[in-house]
């Protein structure tokens, strides 16, 4: 841990100038560094307090600047299990970090299966008990958002050495890899875990990136709701008000007699409502009617409606007073005196549900309405109408699931400049039937590059099959997603495509099978090439599909020929499958006589594929041009 003799939180709140260093907090006992590059490290003093830092045998000065931050760089090293010191002082206090050793450092990131954890994956209580390793360190980010960058994560965080006590609860995907890279390297190695299940990329690119994706308009929007969150609501609501009103031509929020009511069943999820209840994708629209005294009305107060699954649109007497997403985040709203009035007064909120539980998912004690000064005013007699329309409704930029660097600016910024070998990116189940993957993509890419060094590896774990399965070619959103991130990291000059699409499971949206990911994840960092599909060439009846990165030759497993190739004219309708005979790195295709303008393979939500190379690395989805 830092020793200052404060704690954190008086530090950074305290002002004083008496106050010693306090470092990025990723700067804790057992950290590891990145090897072969200049260690940056950076923290707050006293403004213009004179900083002195050691580390090992190096020393360096500077000076903070006004608003009291500081960077202080030392030379590169190269990897050494050695342990070193770092020692920053200001005149006032020290910050001191032990047993720091030099490797590689990886970022992990992404949704709900890099966060999947070793305990839940295949075999893992064995390989938690096999798992000491005291060089090999891992780093758990805490889930918080920011509508700005911050400097502080969510909660304390801590370096810890793997062990069958810290092991089952990291990431598997992440874990594994940094395991064969142990094996494989024989140095140190660490890795900063900084995931959340059910997040859009959009959630992770940088203020920059979102400003070149999304515009100043929704930037500017974003920045209100971090310094006035029910101004950016009511600029924002119109949206949502707008897309509601086009599409069942009625305002609830204005007249929820507009609507047929009934008594909510129970205050729980309306999945466990019974036989009658709405659908699972929906939106359901609640009603409840207070009563206020003068006084009441006058004070304004504090709504409360609990936590909502997925998404909540919620107004009084037809203002506006939040809008957001999060399924583990009580809603609550400060009410303005001039929203009330004295008398009968309408709370009326919509839930959007787009997979498992919807609606509300506190318990009834924590529905309530709090006049400012006065007793509580229990909110417990709700009535609801079935929207009867599935399509979601726009999300707000500051959305905790997909706001815009949501999670970047608490769970990523204040890494600060940290140099890392690599990152590790398994996402994009949450942004399937969404467009622009590959930008988004590009602008992660170039954010975390910005902050980690230019030199840092992207690899991108392609799609896991998942979804229905199908006996005819189909036009599929996961394959779309795949295919997305199969062109970015062709138009990368420094990241490569790890498929997870034959170790998925069909029925369940989360593969325990962690441990082939890890191990595939761990030879595209060091440089080893993936199966990858380069051109598509037809000469007379014949077209010839080459690969690059295939080892041992193309093999079909399990039959004479590879599952799922398809050939396509312009039309989804003009798809078939045909049969492609495996040859050396290439497949042969006969012609059919009808239209084909492309290939398309494994291009299903929930494809069945053999095709591997001769390391059993599976070859990946894509869709390519043939060139005539």
């Amino acid at each position: 841990m830092i020793r200052t003799g404060l704690t954190l939180s008086a530090l950074l709140y305290a002002g004083a100038a008496s106050a010693a260093p306090v470092l990025a907090p990723v700067w804790q006992d057992q950290a590891v560094i990145q090897r072969d590059r200049p260690v940056t490290v950076e923290g707050t003093a006293a403004p213009g307090a004179q900083i002195s830092g050691t580390l090992g045998d190096s020393s360096v000065t500077a000076t903070a600047s006004g608003d009291g931050s500081f960077i202080i760089t030392f030379p590169q090293r190269p990897a050494s299990a050695d342990p070193l010191t770092l020692t920053v002082t200001d005149g006032d206090g020290e910050a001191v970090v032990t047993d720091i050793v030099v490797g590689d450092v990886y970022l992990c990131s992404g949704q709900s299966n890099m966060a999947f954890t070793v305990s839940a994956g295949l075999n893992g209580y064995n390989n938690i008990q096999a798992s000491s390793d005291p060089l090999l360190r891992m780093l758990t980010v805490p889930q918080d958002t920011a509508a700005n960058p911050v400097k502080e994560f969510g909660d304390e965080v801590s370096w810890q050495s793997a062990s069958p006590g810290t092991t089952g609860g990291f990431s598997a995907a992440c874990y594994y890899m940094l395991r064969e890279l142990r094996q494989a390297l024989d140095i140190p190695m660490g890795a900063v875990h900084s995931s959340w299940g059910g997040s859009q990329i959009r959630a992770w690119v940088t203020p920059e990136a979102g400003r070149v994706l999304y515009g100043e308009e929704q930037m500017d929007l974003l920045a209100l709701y971090g310094q006035d969150p029910l101004a950016a609501v009511t600029a924002f609501a119109p949206a949502w008000e707008e897309w509601w009103r086009t599409a069942k031509g009625n305002e609830p929020w204005n007249n929820p007699d507009a609507l047929e009511w009934q008594p909510v069943p129970a205050i729980s999820p309306w999945t466990d409502w019974g036989d009658d209840a709405p659908a699972v994708v929906a939106n359901v629209w609640f009603r409840h009617t207070i009563d206020l005294t003068a006084e009441q009305a006058a004070a304004g107060g504090e709504l409360n409606i609990g936590i909502i699954d997925d998404l909540d649109a919620t107004w009084i007497n037809g203002h506006p007073l939040g809008i957001n997403h999060g399924w583990s985040t009580e809603r609550k709203y400060a009410v303005p005196a001039e929203f009330l009035k004295e008398g009968r007064n309408e709370i009326v909120f919509a839930a959007s549900n787009s997979w498992g539980e919807g609606g509300m998912q506190s318990a009834a004690d924590r529905l309530y309405f709090t006049p400012a000064g006065s007793q509580t005013i229990a909110l417990d007699q709700w009535r609801y109408s079935d929207g009867d329309f599935g399509q979601m409704p726009p999300r707000a930029p500051w959305d905790a699931n997909a706001g815009i660097g949501v999670m970047h600016n608490r769970m990523v910024a204040p890494i600060g400049q940290y140099a890392m070998a690599g990152a590790a990116w398994y996402q994009g189940e949450s942004d399937v039937g969404l467009p622009g993957y590959q930008d988004k993509l590009r602008e992660l890419f170039a954010g975390w590059r910005r902050q980690f060094g230019q030199d840092m590896r992207m690899l991108v774990v392609q799609l896991a099959n998942y979804g229905a399965l199908q006996s005819e070619p189909v036009e599929s959103g996961w394959a779309v997603i795949r295919q997305d991130e199969l062109d970015a990291v062709l138009a990368d000059g420094n990241a490569a495509l790890v498929t997870a699409i034959d170790i998925g499971e069909w029925s369940d949206i989360h593969p325990t099978n962690k441990v082939v990911l890890g191990e595939r994840l761990a030879l595209a960092a060091l440089g080893e090439p993936m199966p990858m599909p380069t051109r598509a060439v037809q000469q007379g009846d014949v077209i010839t599909l080459t690969f690059s990165g295939v080892e041992g030759g193309l093999r079909a497993h399990g039959g004479a020929y590879p599952l799922g190739v398809e050939l396509c004219g312009d039309t989804q309708e003009s798809c078939r499958f045909v049969l492609a005979q495996v040859s050396g790195n290439a497949l042969r295709i006969w012609a059919d006589g009808g239209p084909a303008t492309r290939i398309r393979y494994a291009w299903a939500d929930a494809p069945v594929v053999n095709l591997y190379d001769g390391r059993n690395i599976a070859v990946p989805g894509f869709e390519v041009e043939i060139a005539q």
